[in-house]
């Protein structure tokens, strides 16, 4: 997306679970520990540094290499809240992919802003609306033909009737030209 200079605004996959007072009470989890990237390490709820102890690379199914930074926790022998932060026996370990992180918080943020609010509202009642007005207000419950090329023209048929009720719509309620709905204010 950086070398085609296009905006990421994509919602991360925890953004509904960052909402949630559970997981910002979560001693567990990387983001409610507090980060020094001068130092580059994490404290704990308990005060305790979490220092890198190594690197590795890890390679995904598409080919793609990520650095993976691993912290350790210098000593969670006699932690109060060691039950609450990790299963392990010894000192609680994380791995973290900075790169990632990096790329996450810029589309959050970006998703965060007056352009991004706007486009997720649009974004969610594109597709999701549309399938439940066929299957609602259409009544479309199952495709009536078999085979791919049925099937295909069959849902081309649904797609135009759809598209043509839409335009309709725009039509009587003078928004041709607008393309995205306004965030609205109160």
């Amino acid at each position: 997306m950086e070398e085609n200079e296009q905006k990421a605004y994509i919602k991360p996959q925890t953004y509904e679970i960052w909402k949630k007072s559970s997981f910002k009470k979560d001693i567990s989890k990387r983001e409610n520990m507090t980060y020094d990237e001068e130092k580059d390490e994490y404290t704990c709820h308990n005060g305790k540094k979490l220092k890198v102890v190594g690197i590795k690379h890890r390679s995904s199914a598409s080919g793609y290499i990520s650095e993976i930074t691993i912290y350790e926790c210098e000593d969670c022998s006699e932690c109060p809240y060691k039950v609450k932060c990790t299963e392990v026996q010894g000192n609680r370990r994380m791995q973290v992919s900075k790169t990632f992180i990096e790329k996450r918080m810029k589309s959050y943020k970006n998703i965060m802003s007056k352009e991004g609010i706007k486009l997720r509202i649009n974004r969610s009642i594109q597709v999701e609306g549309a399938f439940g007005v066929l299957k609602n207000d259409y009544g479309f419950n199952g495709f009536l033909t078999r085979g791919k090329n049925s099937v295909k023209t069959e849902f081309l048929m649904l797609c135009f009737g759809y598209n043509i009720n839409k335009l309709h719509a725009k039509i009587q309620n003078e928004r041709c030209g607008n393309h995205l709905h306004d965030i609205k204010t109160a």
